[in-house]
């Protein structure tokens, strides 16, 4: 076995020396072949016609009558131009061609002018196995060099790479490569002064200034980082150097994913998008994190969404005693219920968490009292809604039965019930608002001041407002990258659209915070550092994909951004508070801001007209009450609800 393994491995080397032989050495190599074969089928002719081997004087003549036909003909007929690893039933049928040509003046002097000691059958069977032989041979040549030369070429077609970090992570990774068809390493990229030049793996170490050289002498198109335990700070910087670069970025995990073991291609993913934003995350406080949920029952309603969803991973991990989930969708119910059993199937701790699935709306406020009155849950946090602007816009009426009166049933059930905590999640598009989503949030942060102005309970009610979460349902990112892998065009809506964003663990992590923080009636902003420019993100990601804009200056780039208008409600720049001078927190990002629920608001009659209202659809009426109720609501546009509109 050994034998004939190595037997292989020699073989392929030799192919491999043939591919890599240039042009003329190739068709001098095939032509010292057909040399010789017209020699053998000379000799084999003889045998076959005498049935004994002959002395070589005698072939002589014949032999280099032979060569002389056959060379200038095959010559002519292209045979020496043909690409022997193609070769197929085509290039056979030009070896025939050439054969009866050669046949047609061979036959004659053979068996007409005659050769002294050659019989004349000679004439016959010598064209006949010398064509076996040329197109033996030219078949022979296809099913030798073509895998390989094949197997070549999809190496040199796959991304060229280089491993940014030769650390573990790095070498693994290279390793993980080797084995496979995935990608052409073609060294390591590395920080390190002391490892420049050196060689790890067969692949050779480079400063980062030689990148450049790299893209221009060998084709380089993809980085790969590893670089699991970098700051995020010097991994934007890294990111912003490659990405101008034109280069594709994928990435490891962090250190703290890798955990489990060793590194393999399936580690490796798409950039992750947080790394645009070059701030450094929100910090948590364990404490604050762990205050109202280890060890306590907890509900998390639109436990299926993005916020929703990452709260569960998070609560999970501080060790709850009991974790209920509430979502409408059972699909979404079923996806993050799954996820968390798995969890809880990989956690080590003796005392699991149970986990309660449950199929609720929260605009069935029966349902939702039977279910915080059977599991009595200490902490709720407050996550489903609808939240796409131009869906809520469409369909105002259902926007604000989910958002405002589903909002009011879930607080209440909370207060009958003596949950301790309830933390409500918001957003930006609550502070002046210019759609019915934004409204319907900003109400819905009334409801939570209004009640705990108005009721005596020990129910701590508090809101967190925050803007834009990266990856999120209904963040733009999933749709620039799902965009770019169509071709494009990537579509904006304006060009000074601004926003603010943080990651789903952030966002996550704040509102987990905010409840141990919470007084009553607290709203909660996060530091989010500076607004982005919505149109400088796609170009990001565009270039982070390794490929070019596509602009009137430059119509060779790869991917058009296209402007598309604003949409019905969307606001060029979003706002976090509503007052000024925000108050600050034990926790240095996170600020309590001063917004007073409005004084001389008849709360249960507004509900009340909103109720009706909905239940008839009466699109006009419920512009009018969040006009009268919410400040600075001012729509962009005619209302647009698609119900309405047809009445």
């Amino acid at each position: 076995m050994h034998f004939r393994k190595d037997s292989y491995e020699f073989i392929s080397k030799v192919a491999q020396s043939m591919i890599e032989l240039p042009k003329i050495l190739k068709r001098v190599v095939v032509l010292v072949v057909d040399i010789f074969l017209c020699l053998f089928a000379t000799w084999f002719s003889f045998y076959l016609r005498l049935g004994d081997f002959v002395p070589l004087d005698l072939l002589l003549i014949p032999a280099t009558i032979s060569t002389l036909i056959a060379v200038p003909i095959f010559i002519l007929a292209g045979l020496y131009r043909i690409i022997f690893r193609y070769t197929g039933w085509p290039a056979i049928k030009s070896v025939a061609s050439s054969m009866i040509i050669y046949t047609a003046i061979y036959l004659p002097i053979v068996m007409i002018i005659t050769l002294d000691g050659t019989p004349r059958t000679i004439g016959i069977l010598q064209p006949l196995v010398l064509f076996i032989c040329v197109a033996a041979s030219r078949l022979a040549a296809r099913l030798w060099l073509g895998g390989i030369y094949l197997s070549r070429l999809k190496i040199t077609n796959l991304p060229r790479t280089v491993i940014y970090g030769a650390g573990a992570a790095g070498r693994q990774l290279a390793d993980a490569l080797a084995g496979g068809r995935d990608m052409r390493v073609l060294g390591f990229v590395d920080d390190n002064i002391k490892l420049h030049g050196r060689v790890l793996n067969g692949l050779k170490i480079f400063p980062p200034n030689k990148i450049p050289f790299l893209i221009e002498r060998k084709g380089l198109n993809h980085v790969l980082l590893a670089l699991p335990s970098i700051s995020r700070i010097r991994r934007h910087q890294i990111v912003e150097e490659l990405g101008y670069r034109h280069l594709t970025i994928r990435s490891l995990p962090s250190l703290a994913e890798l955990a489990g073991g060793r590194v393999t291609i399936s580690d490796v993913r798409e950039l992750e998008v947080n790394d645009l934003l070059g701030r450094k995350p929100v910090d948590a406080n364990a404490q604050l994190l762990a205050k109202t949920i280890e060890g306590k029952t907890i509900l998390v309603t639109g436990a299926g969404g993005s916020i929703g969803g990452e709260l569960c991973r998070q609560i999970i991990r501080l060790k709850p005693f009991v974790l209920v989930l509430i979502e409408i969708s059972e699909y979404s119910l079923y996806k993050i219920h799954e996820e968390l059993e798995q969890w809880n199937l990989r956690s080590v701790d003796s005392e699991k968490p149970k986990i309660v699935p449950l199929l609720c709306s929260i605009q069935d406020k029966e349902r939702l009292d039977i279910i915080l009155s059977v599991w009595k849950p200490q902490t709720v946090y407050h996550a489903a809604a609808y939240k796409h602007v131009p869906i809520v816009e469409h369909n105002i009426s259902e926007g604000i039965k989910n958002n405002v009166l589903g909002t009011f049933n879930v607080v209440k059930a909370a207060i009958r019930n003596q949950v301790s905590d309830l933390v409500l999640i918001s957003t930006d598009k609550a502070v002046r608002p210019t759609n019915v989503m934004g409204a319907t949030k900003r109400l819905a942060e009334m409801i939570l001041q209004g009640l705990y102005a108005d009721d005596s309970s020990l129910t701590k009610l508090s809101m967190v407002r925050f803007g834009n979460v990266l990856a999120s349902s209904g963040s733009v990112i999933p749709k620039f990258q799902a965009q770019i892998r169509e071709g494009g065009p990537v579509t904006v809506t304006h060009r000074e659209v601004t926003r603010y964003f943080m990651t789903i663990p952030e966002a996550a992590q704040l509102v987990l915070q905010a409840a141990a923080l919470a007084r009553g009636g607290d709203l909660f902003v996060l530091d989010m550092g500076e607004p982005v420019k919505i149109i400088d993100l796609a170009r990001r990601i565009i270039q982070l994909s390794g490929l070019s804009e596509k602009t009137p200056d430059n119509l060779e780039g790869d991917i058009e951004i296209k402007l598309t208008g604003l949409r019905s409600g969307e606001k060029l720049y979003e706002e976090l508070l509503i007052g000024d001078d925000p108050v600050p927190t034990i926790h240095p990002r996170i600020m309590r801001a001063n917004e007073e629920y409005p004084a001389g608001v008849d709360f249960n009659r507004t509900l009340d007209r909103l109720r009706q209202s909905a239940e008839i659809n009466d699109i006009s009426t419920l512009m009018e009450i969040l006009k009268e109720q919410v400040e600075g609501f001012k729509p962009s546009s005619e209302f647009v609800d698609l119900v309405g509109k047809r009445k």
